[in-house]
């Protein structure tokens, strides 16, 4: 049976490796992605304490997110301009838009991402060429 051939359930625990973007105290991990077995998408699970930030994003793809819990607000860094986010919030990016994610007094939960994978995400990590 091929890796694309079967369900597989993941935990976005410590085994899941550290994307470089989060700024002040928090943690993204990638649970969902090419060094996962994935081909045609990616899901992060960015957690920032309040006050923390992420990087200025941008992929050449679309993204989508989820707020698990918490509050912040996505921020367009070119203009901004910015949008409450709350639990249960589900935001999408057009291609090519540039957003940074802020948490609010109580922190803010997500998981998302680029879709396909944006492998400049990955650039630090190791990953066999052929794929997974």
């Amino acid at each position: 049976m091929k890796l694309s051939d079967r369900v597989q359930v993941f935990d976005s625990g410590d085994f899941c490796p550290q994307l470089p973007i989060v700024e002040g105290e928090g943690i993204c991990r990638a649970v969902v992605w090419p060094g996962s077995g994935a081909k045609q998408r990616s899901m992060h699970r960015i957690s920032l304490a309040p006050g923390a930030r992420t990087i200025e994003l941008c992929h050449a793809m679309e993204a989508v997110y989820y707020i698990i819990s918490g509050d912040g607000t996505v921020v367009d860094p070119d203009s901004r301009s910015g949008q409450a986010l709350i639990e249960g919030s589900m935001i999408h990016i057009e291609p090519e838009t540039a957003y940074r994610f802020e948490a609010a007094g109580a922190g803010i939960e997500m998981l998302g991402g680029p879709c396909p994978a944006d492998m400049n995400l990955y650039r630090h990590l190791e990953l066999d060429a052929a794929g997974p």
